[in-house]
């Protein structure tokens, strides 16, 4: 085993433990979340300080302004020269994040639809959505693949985009073309464990405290600061990103404080939903609860706990 990769659902400890496992196993942190690698996302991705890295070098944080595109594909490169640094300097690549998409293309070596492209269409699509604008395109797609479009949103142009490309290049939609590719096994040789919890509720209550200290620590300022900036305009990413566009009613006088940290606690719990879907679909996964009896464990039990199910001593 070369490295480890700490996945699982929001709220879960994901970066604390993964930061463990680094000082234990003399290893470095690449970071696996399509917002951290964007400056000035700091509070609403939950970006690690300083001091919650512990000494530990982490990659793939701030490296772009939230106006560059960034994918699967690029993170997918980019991880994977991280990777070769840290193991040139002898140390363990540790692997952490909840963007599911990425880490599975990284882990698998591609996406499914990854051989399935011809640039000249992608260049008169791109022409098309320059002339005619990504709403329309969007609705093509949405009546094309249903639910391809539901899966990404109207301004992100770049997967819009892909989608159609597939569908002309291959005949199928993208949502066929990802059904009938047949199931890949990792070829990385990564032990992979995704955190979630055992008790709902507890998931639930750690997912408001969370919400409300966000809240505290200054998340409307920040997300006011980045909308007046043309951020989410700019950005696909971080115009579906869940922590931000909660929020717009409220800095828009139309909702209250109380409602707006629930609405985002609803949109984070349902977020937390998908991705114990998604993770519990990986059959190169193991998986670990973070709770027992109703709280949450210690970090050194959980740091302990995934240390015996990865078998990192033998």
């Amino acid at each position: 085993m070369i490295g480890i990769a700490v996945a699982g659902v929001t709220a879960s400890g994901k970066s604390d433990l993964a930061t463990e496992l680094a000082v234990r196993y003399g290893g470095e942190v690449i970071s696996c979340d399509s917002m951290l690698v964007y400056r000035g996302c700091d509070i609403g991705t939950a970006k690690p300080s300083e001091a919650e890295k512990r000494g530990i070098v982490h990659h793939l944080i701030d490296i772009f302004d939230p106006e560059q595109p960034f994918s699967a594909a690029d993170y997918s490169a980019l991880c994977e020269a991280a990777e070769a640094e840290i193991l040139n300097r002898g140390k363990m690549p540790v692997i952490c994040g909840g963007t599911g998409l990425y880490l599975d293309c990284f882990l698998r070596g591609g996406l499914p639809d990854a051989g399935v492209k011809d640039e000249a269409v992608r260049a008169r699509l791109e022409a098309e959505c320059a002339e005619i604008g990504a709403e329309a395109m969007y609705r093509r797609l949405e009546a094309l693949d249903p639910e391809a479009a539901k899966a990404m949103h109207a301004n992100n142009v770049r997967r819009v985009i892909r989608a159609l490309e597939i569908i002309e290049v291959s005949g199928r939609t993208k949502t066929e073309v990802d059904r009938e590719t047949p199931q890949r096994v990792c070829v990385k040789d990564y032990g992979v464990i995704a955190l979630n919890y055992s008790d709902r509720e507890l998931r639930s209550a750690v997912i408001e405290a969370r919400v409300r200290k966000m809240f505290d620590m200054g998340l409307p300022e920040e997300t006011e600061a980045l909308r007046a900036q043309g951020v989410f305009e700019k950005c696909a990413a971080a115009a579906q990103a869940i922590g931000y566009k909660e929020l717009f009613l409220y800095l828009d006088g139309k909702e209250s404080r109380e409602d707006a940290i629930m609405r985002l606690t609803y949109a984070t719990r349902r977020y937390a939903k998908r991705q114990t879907t998604w993770y519990a679909a990986l059959p190169y996964v193991k998986h670990l609860t973070v709770d027992e009896n109703g709280k949450r464990k210690s970090l050194d039990k959980l740091a302990d706990e995934a240390s015996r199910l990865l078998e990192l001593d033998k």
